[in-house]
């Protein structure tokens, strides 16, 4: 009998617990989530970019932990997760201190070379969510990575240069942007976007900054799911 996807289910996957060594010598606590069938392939891998550490974000944030627990069984894509630098969750802490985003620079390049040679595909995104969109907008330029998904972007720390590269450089770049955001909304963010000239920006009704509630996360992950592995949209409720 079909059971309801509740905030704490988790479906099965291939996980694993491991460190991310860093070109400046730190090691990141990191998680892997791979789908069972067939092994070493997925459809597609998402590097996740957690919310800003100094404000509690970390891998365990509720999207990530819930797209680990689900996208790899029902959406055929592999998950990696990572506490940047000086950042704590319940898988440990992670070596280094907050450097604002310009140290993470390190931390960002070593999830990519990561993900592009053990995640068994080259459909390789990076998911950023708050500060991690700035993470994204300014170290994600790896060829290897095929696009951005930016989660409640507040365009902090990235610059008007960084979205003229992304623009200049011509990879999709999709935004998820709730109603009542904190810091950027819908209305907002099409203007402060402007210079990155194919954004696409999903303006989500009746959701806030952090996707507080299943209906939200529900929205997240399949909408990043169309654009990853649209074969497995949408996705199902009951498992």
């Amino acid at each position: 009998m079909a059971e309801l996807i509740r905030a704490s289910t988790v479906l099965p996957a291939d996980r694993e617990q491991f460190k991310l060594l860093t070109s400046d010598g730190l090691n990141l606590v990191a998680e892997i989530a791979r789908p069972l069938k067939p092994i070493n392939t997925s459809a597609g891998a998402l590097i996740m970019l957690h919310p800003l550490p100094t404000a509690g974000g970390m891998m365990d944030s509720h999207i990530y932990r819930k797209a680990a627990a689900r996208l790899p069984e029902l959406a055929d894509l592999t998950i990696l997760r990572f506490n940047s630098r000086g950042t704590e969750s319940e898988a440990g802490r992670s070596d280094g201190h907050f450097e604002n985003g310009d140290g993470e620079v390190h931390d960002v390049q070593a999830a990519i070379d990561f993900a592009a040679t053990n995640c068994g595909t080259q459909n390789l995104w990076v998911v950023g969510w708050s500060f991690g969109t700035d993470l994204a907008l300014r170290h994600a330029r790896d060829p290897r990575v095929k696009g951005l998904i930016l989660l409640s972007p507040p365009l902090r720390t990235a610059k008007v240069s960084d979205l003229e590269w992304w623009a200049k450089d011509g990879r999709p770049v999709i935004a998820l942007v709730p109603e009542f955001d904190d810091y950027l909304k819908p209305n907002e963010a099409v203007i402060a976007f402007e210079p990155l000239t194919q954004i696409e920006i999903i303006p989500v009704d009746g959701a806030k900054h952090l996707w507080v509630g299943e209906p939200y996360v529900y929205r997240v992950l399949n909408e990043i799911t169309k654009i990853v592995n649209p074969t497995k949209a949408p996705l199902p409720t009951e498992y």
